[in-house]
């Protein structure tokens, strides 16, 4: 961690990244979202702040059940950018150039949006608004169209849909933020989906976690009982083979680099320490349930290790308290519970639990953080960090959350 940190320690621009779904809420390309360390948007990108090589390497990779792949990134650049400098040499099959809506729109962008049109870059307009004339020059030019369906109005949507499906443009439903939402963008005929509807679906009250969940949280009793040795969590676990053949698997694989093969869930306790296989049985109770999109494990692994790193970087007692409050944090959404019922069903300290509910401590305060991190409100961040730090801890957190879900998988 620390060579990484070395490493970047250059970097002034935080970057984060939202995903961008198809129909089957699968990812398709991932928007970039970056500011410089005022919080201000980063007009276009240099050598000094970001390469071709990050992005693609870091910000475009998807981890599915059976592969890993790169998708396209979404680009925002402004009108200023546009005009005063030339697009650094892309793979034009690997981004999509995102013009914003606050952009000055006149014949010489226009002109300029078009040329990189005719050099084969595909071209995103956001923040369409049906009332603005200033937008029709462009909407010839462009591939896809992003709407925001919060600021637009979701009694207004059919209208603006019929409209620019004569365009033949993509639309892309923007602020998406529920499940419910999700389906009446899915039914107008929008291709694309943005949002957080993933974190947020339909939750169903009296609901109990069942299945492999039980023997997971029985772990998670016994881990925290004084007088569990590792032979009697062995034995716990074993309830479900499949399940304690798994955590071996993942504890094997790359994701904890170990010098020889664990044999057995006892061994792994003895070489690891009880924390450290807790943390990995943690894991498996936020593995995707039914159709649940392997995004939010993703997500939550992210989110969590992301935490955790921060904990450390600010030189907090008890890290892996930080990396639980985070990959909990969605646990809801997994599982369809509401979280003040799931809790409930977890052995979980009353701090932690608070950190949930309430974002309450010093637990719960550096989960909002991080949560303003992955959308892009890099303005609106309390911890006491530099930007660098800040991004090292993003980076680190969304190739480690990828590694594990391979392993997982």
């Amino acid at each position: 961690m620390q060579a990484e940190l070395t490493e970047d320690s250059t970097l002034q621009v935080l970057m984060a990244r939202q995903p961008i779904f198809t129909k089957n809420r699968d990812i398709v390309a991932y928007e970039l979202l970056f500011r410089d360390d005022k919080g201000e948007f980063v007009a276009g990108l240099n050598e000094n702040e970001t390469t071709v090589s990050v992005l693609l390497n870091t910000y475009a990779s998807v981890v599915g059940e059976k592969r890993e792949r790169t998708v396209p990134v979404y680009l925002k650049v402004t009108d200023q950018f546009l005009l005063e400098h030339d697009i650094p040499e892309l793979p034009r099959d690997r981004f999509v150039i995102e013009v914003i809506g606050t952009s000055h729109i006149n014949e010489l962008l226009v002109a300029a949006v078009k040329n990189l049109a005719s050099q084969g870059y595909r071209i995103a307009l956001a923040d369409y608004d049906p009332q603005d004339s200033r937008f029709d020059p462009l909407l010839s030019i462009v591939h896809i169209v992003k709407l925001d369906v919060q600021k637009l109005g979701f009694d207004n949507l059919p209208q603006i849909v019929q409209s620019l499906r004569y365009k033949g443009v993509d639309l892309l439903a923007d602020k998406v933020e529920t499940d419910a939402e999700f389906r009446i963008c899915l039914e107008l005929g929008f291709e694309l989906f943005m949002g957080f509807f993933l974190s947020r679906p339909e939750l169903v009250r009296g609901r109990k976690v069942r299945g492999n969940k039980l023997v997971l949280l029985e772990l998670l009793e016994a881990f925290d009982d004084p007088s569990a040795d590792a032979k009697s969590i062995e034995a716990l676990a074993l309830k479900d083979p499949e399940l304690t053949f798994k955590i071996l698997r993942v504890v094997n694989s790359a994701a904890f680099s170990l010098k020889r093969e664990v044999s057995s869930l006892s061994h792994a306790i003895a070489l690891l320490g009880m924390d450290q296989v807790k943390r990995w049985v943690m894991l498996f109770l936020c593995s995707n349930e039914g159709d649940t999109p392997l995004e939010l494990t993703r997500a939550m692994l992210q989110r969590g290790r992301m935490e955790e790193v921060l904990a450390e970087l600010l030189e907090r007692p008890d890290p892996m308290n930080y990396f639980f409050v985070g990959l909990l944090s969605q646990l809801d959404a997994l599982l369809g519970i509401p979280m003040p019922e799931l809790i409930e069903q977890l052995p979980l300290d009353t701090k932690i639990k608070l950190a949930l509910t309430d974002y309450a401590g010093d637990e719960g305060q550096l989960l909002r953080d991080v949560i303003y991190v992955e959308r892009g409100e890099f303005e609106r961040v309390n911890a006491d960090l530099p930007p660098q730090f800040l991004q090292v801890a993003y980076r680190h957190a969304v190739d480690w959350a990828n590694q594990v879900v391979k392993a997982m998988a």
